[in-house]
């Protein structure tokens, strides 16, 4: 390799693929399971040669032994995969929102196959986690995820441990985050489901006879999804500004 690139600039390209690896194999959009793993890389290892020559100065000189020369790939990886989890965890926002949602309208038994999970979910939550993808690319989202990682290694430079507690922290922050953020997104159908099945309940006690299940289901159902599709804009708003914050924290 000497006749192309020394050894150090050998194995500071490595790393700098290495932490892109793993941000890309995870990140929204780029990092879903039905892109394939060898575009994936592709699109890190193109990346890497990018970045190569504004970080690769910063990199410390190559260990001497092959424990050394693992344990910084090793810790790369590690803050790699830990950009892209937090980056990903926030997506669950919109899924929890469509379960709910899919609770509270009676269609949380059509379950679909969802290409952005590891196992089916509802219907909604599918179609608002595919939509999430969308606004990432329509809102040029995804151009932040380049920032963020240029950013990474001045937060977390090559010289730096692992900030493990502080990654902890900031991963409970952020589910605690998209956990609230799906409740308050599927409020409207929350909302009406709550005076709709109080009134249900009024009427099947004032009249007993009536055959309230037969009747308020395709209400429920009709009803439900009227609501949801008149805020669903208001939805996509709402949750770009609020992965736009989450972005900021690492641009």
């Amino acid at each position: 390799m000497d006749s192309y690139a020394t050894a150090q600039q050998v194995f500071a390209a490595g790393l700098v693929f290495a932490r892109l690896g793993a941000i890309v194999m995870l990140i929204p959009g780029i990092g879903e399971g039905y892109v394939p793993p060898r575009i994936r890389l592709s699109l890190a290892l193109a990346m890497a040669l990018m970045l190569f020559p504004v970080v690769g100065g910063s990199v410390p000189p190559m260990p001497h032994d092959v424990s050394g020369v693992a344990g910084a790939v090793i810790k790369e990886t590690l803050i790699g995969l830990m950009l892209g989890a937090i980056l990903r965890m926030f997506m669950t926002s919109l899924i929890t929102a469509g379960e709910v949602i899919s609770i509270q309208t009676t269609l949380s038994f059509a379950q679909t196959a969802n290409p952005t999970e590891a196992q089916p979910s509802t219907t909604l939550g599918t179609f608002l986690g595919l939509m999430g993808i969308v606004l990432i690319m329509t809102t040029n989202l995804h151009h932040l995820f380049l920032a963020a990682i240029v950013k990474s290694y001045t937060i977390f430079p090559f010289s730096r441990a692992i900030p493990v507690n502080d990654a902890g922290q900031l991963a409970v922050q952020t589910v605690g985050r998209s956990f609230a953020l799906g409740l308050q997104l599927s409020a409207p159908v929350v909302v009406f489901s709550l005076v709709f099945n109080i009134a249900t309940g009024l009427v099947g006690r004032v009249m007993p006879q009536f055959q309230i299940f037969f009747v308020a289901t395709p209400l429920m159902v009709l009803m439900g999804l009227s609501i949801f599709a008149l805020s669903i804009g208001v939805i996509g708003m709402v949750w770009v500004d609020r992965y736009r914050e989450l972005l900021a924290m690492f641009t």
